[in-house]
Parts: structure tokens; sequence; C-alpha cells
């Protein structure tokens, strides 16, 4: 198969239960992460795109789980971000119920996994990688925000989560939408995850 070159998207469909998936035989991967930590901003810089994505600075934007087509041959999926206190209980456990089942029903080839290069680790986002690693899902690491940090920041944000049990083994990939370098990175990081 090509190489994946991020360089056109088709918004599939938005969906949440099972029932509602699509059901589309090409490798399938997911954008995970709190709340407003930059999930549809890097879909959108990774798409060369402002649209593809809805960017809010309001956390719990998105709702459901979106699917775009890449390229004609790539599966990217938005999933909705965790941790927002203001999301009803109820919904909140509804998401919780079907992005469990998605994550372990879809035959994920890759979780681009998002934490804010500014915070701590929560504990959401420690119970997140150890599942990953508990059911062996395959994780990419990305800092996002990069942009917004000096070098000394950069510096010490890469030695916090280099000093993070929790991440042994994930070497983190610093994100910033400022830089094409970094597009190019992830590009190349998702394409050896597909095809190695």
């Amino acid at each position: 198969m090509k190489k994946v070159l991020f360089k056109k998207a088709v918004f599939l469909t938005s969906a949440l239960k099972t029932d509602e998936l699509p059901d589309i035989e090409l490798p399938e991967i997911a954008v995970v992460g709190r709340s407003n930590v930059g999930k549809s901003s890097l879909i959108n810089h990774l798409l060369r795109s402002k649209t593809v994505a809805k960017v809010s600075s309001k956390p719990g934007k998105t709702q459901r789980i979106n699917y775009f087509v890449i390229d004609g041959s790539l599966v990217l999926v938005d999933l909705p971000g965790y941790g927002y206190a203001k999301t009803s209980k109820s919904l909140q456990e509804e998401w919780g119920v079907w992005i469990d089942k998605y994550l372990k029903e879809r035959g994920l080839k890759l979780i681009i996994f998002l934490l804010d290069s500014r915070r701590e680790l929560t504990i959401e986002d420690r119970q997140f990688i150890e599942w990953a690693q508990y059911i062996n899902m395959p994780l990419l690491l990305i800092l996002t925000k990069g942009d917004k940090l000096t070098q000394s920041e950069r510096h010490a944000s890469l030695k916090r989560i280099e000093g993070e049990k929790t991440l042994s083994g994930l070497p983190p990939v610093l994100y910033s939408i400022k830089e094409g370098k970094c597009r190019e990175a992830l590009i190349h990081e998702v394409n050896k995850a597909l095809w190695d």
C-alpha cells in the first residue's frame, strides 16, 4: 500500500453507537486526548485545512465520533475529548461505554494520543495509557501546543514526560501547529505504524 500523504480528507460520518459506525475496509487510526488538548487543531494542521475538524476555545466541542477518509486509503477518527467536567454525568458515562466499545472492537492500527505539553498528566491520562498498554494498543504520543513554550520550557516538558513511568517506551513527538516539520514527523510516524 502506498504512503499516506494527508493531502485530501473527506468527511465520512459522525457516529456514536456501534450500529452507526461505518462499515469500511480501510486501516483506521484514532486521535484521543483530554478536552481542549488540541485534537481538532492538530487534525486541521495535519490536513492543511482550517475547517475539516471544528475548533473551539470551549472544551467539549466534539461530542461524537467523527470519521474522515484520508487520501482514499486511511480512516482518521476524531474522538470526543475526555475529562470535561461541564459535560453531564450521564453523557460522560454514555461516551465512556461507546468509546470503550469502539476502541476494543474496531481493530485500530494506531491511537494518536495527545497530551498538552504545558500540563502534568491527569488521572484520566494515566488510566487511558495503562488501559491501552494492557490491551496492546499501539500508541503514538504527541505533546501539543509546543508553540506556546519557550525553548527551555520545551526541554523541561520533554524531560518531565521522559520521567513518567507510565510513558516508558513511548517517545513523545513535541508538536507545534506553527512548524511544518512537526507535521512531516507525524506523517512519518503514522506511515511507520501502518506499514511496518
